[in-house]
């Protein structure tokens, strides 16, 4: 159960207090938490998921079609679809610590509900919503443009970033790339992968994951980072 604190410190780092913090605790909550109470039921995240996904979509295309005016619409739908895929949201909201904010339900805390990036992105989307419940659009947007679209440019690779990192070493003749497990954590049925991603003998990037499929996406993200320096 989130505590006043905890409201306060959310609200903080995200630089909005809300008017109804009834909406941002309706942001933060998944429906297995909802399903566990008993009395006092509040509503789950869903309908303001709903909501934020159709702002984020706006707002983002807004920005495409103002940064690229020369880009067609295929163009722009498939940079769009890189920004606000779930990877990328889930990416965002790390330098929010976003979910240690959510409040989930026993089992689903216990099945690694907490590091799923589904969940975490549709939380992203739910914040959103609520913030334009509370405040109006221009705080929607404020969020979006800080944690989302703040650099739009690298985060359009994130979604492709393994075939993006191949392309980029392979016309530069740079060697092979290898994915190596550097590291696990939490328990079986909630395992974290740490992974290395190795250009020739370099270790150029590393990224974390449920799965190592995930935890390789990020590593390559990072390694593209270095690359286009």
């Amino acid at each position: 159960m989130l505590n006043s604190d905890e409201l306060n410190k959310f609200q903080q780092v995200i630089g909005y207090n809300f008017k109804n913090t009834d909406l941002l605790i309706q942001a933060l909550t998944h429906s297995s938490f909802v399903n566990e109470q008993k009395i006092n039921k509040k509503p789950d995240y869903e309908r303001l998921e709903f909501l934020g996904d159709a702002i984020l979509e706006m707002i983002s295309s807004d920005f495409l079609y103002k940064k690229y005016p020369d880009k067609k619409e295929g163009e722009m739908s498939k940079i769009r679809a890189s920004l606000v895929c779930e990877p990328a949201l889930a990416f965002c909201a790390e330098q929010l610590e976003l979910k240690k904010y959510i409040q989930l339900g026993k089992g689903e805390e216990a099945t690694g509900g907490r590091n799923k990036e589904s969940i975490i992105a549709d939380v992203m989307e739910a914040v959103i919503g609520a913030l334009y419940l509370d405040g109006g659009i221009d705080q929607s947007k404020r969020f979006i443009d800080t944690y989302v679209l703040t650099n739009a440019d690298s985060m359009a690779m994130f979604s492709d970033s393994k075939s993006l990192l191949q392309e980029l070493v392979q016309a530069g003749g740079l060697g092979q790339i290898k994915y190596e497990i550097c590291g696990e954590s939490g328990p079986e049925h909630d395992k974290i992968f740490d992974v290395c991603v190795f250009v020739g003998d370099k270790n150029m990037g590393e990224g974390t994951g449920k799965t190592k499929k995930a935890a390789e996406q990020k590593a390559a993200y990072q390694a593209l980072l270095v690359l286009k320096k």
